[in-house]
């Protein structure tokens, strides 16, 4: 019985535990992954990995765990309660400015795949940006990346982020029932929620971010979004793990790429489609250029960021960041 005892509990030592590592079962590698809205567009990687089989291919059995925003994934990640999280790449500049550790292991998004939408009866007098000053923004959570982007956006034109009133609403039902109340004037939301909007006409795009061109011009430089996002201590200790994870999404990053946004939609569950399945294929149809190619930080894309971060985000004016350890292209560089 001492025996026993004693090699359950050097196997149970092997294996970790979700805190510390990645456990194993089955002969499969157990990995939790929170994503800040499945049904989103901009997340799409995440779910069609699962669907096209990947995962399973690299010996992972992944647990997908929808939550509201990027914001929650990344404290889930610190805390230890998930192995990665996904989310926005300025979460891991943040952090470093907080004094935590966290770093994007493979890229989705090389730009945000958002708008700021303005209330269709708001927009005679909201024209521009200038003119969101003292108004009701929403964004999907209070610290996401969606308030990030809104407030690059004000310090562009001058507005700081107290001369205006920030609304967590949410994304797609939630946040179109919030512009239909008059609980928000304006806010940042991605597709299909954008789409849904527009058909609708109860709101009209302001600014639009659904592409790496539009975002260049609208921000004045590129903008790396959606990422997956580890502890620096993690990657460090599970490299193995880590490198069969990014394997997994790079696939997927190049199936995108060679599959139409139809063929994309159909491996999506039914009820991201919010009742409009056309709908939903126009609207990845017009934004597929966000998704990145190989799943590596675009060059020049971690300073632009940063830049952004310290003329507009007071917790990281001042603090000496290294870029270098917010992201990494290790793996994504070696995935076959």
């Amino acid at each position: 019985m001492t025996v026993l005892i004693l090699l359950l509990a050097a196997l149970v030592s092997a294996c970790g535990s979700s805190a510390s590592g990645p456990t194993v079962s089955n002969g499969k590698i157990q990995l939790k992954i929170m994503v800040g809205g499945l049904s989103k567009q901009i997340y799409l990687p995440n779910m069609l990995t699962q669907r096209l089989g990947y995962f399973a291919q690299e010996g992972l059995a992944v647990t997908l765990i929808d939550e509201a925003s990027g914001q929650s994934a990344e404290d889930e990640v610190l805390a230890g309660q998930v192995d990665a999280g996904s989310g926005s790449y300025n979460h891991t500049i943040e952090l470093q400015a907080a004094g935590k550790q966290m770093e994007c292991v493979v890229q989705l998004d090389i730009a945000p795949g958002e708008a700021e939408i303005v209330a269709t009866r708001e927009a005679g007098q909201i024209r521009s940006v200038s003119d969101l000053k003292g108004k009701n923004l929403g964004v999907t959570e209070l610290g996401s990346g969606t308030q990030t982007l809104t407030t690059v956006l004000l310090h562009k034109v001058g507005i700081a982020p107290n001369q205006v009133h920030f609304v967590p609403v949410g994304a797609g039902d939630t946040f179109i029932a919030a512009l239909q109340q008059g609980k928000i004037d304006a806010g940042m939301t991605t597709e299909p929620t954008i789409s849904r909007i527009l058909a609708s006409g109860i709101g009209k795009v302001l600014v639009d971010l659904r592409t790496p061109q539009t975002t260049q011009a609208a921000l004045g430089g590129p903008y790396p979004f959606i990422c997956v996002f580890m502890r620096n201590d993690y990657v460090n200790a599970h490299k193995d793990v880590v490198q069969k994870l990014v394997n997994a999404y790079v696939k997927t990053l190049k199936w995108i790429h060679s599959h139409t946004a139809e063929q994309i939609a159909d491996m999506m569950p039914a009820d991201y489609y919010a009742g409009n399945k056309q709908l939903y294929v126009t609207a990845l149809q017009n934004q597929l250029a966000i998704f990145s190619p190989d799943g590596l930080m675009p060059t020049g894309g971690p300073e632009f960021v940063l830049s952004t971060e310290q003329q507009s985000n007071s917790s990281v004016q001042g603090k000496q960041i290294d870029l270098s350890t917010t992201y990494t292209n290790e793996f994504a560089s070696k995935a076959s």
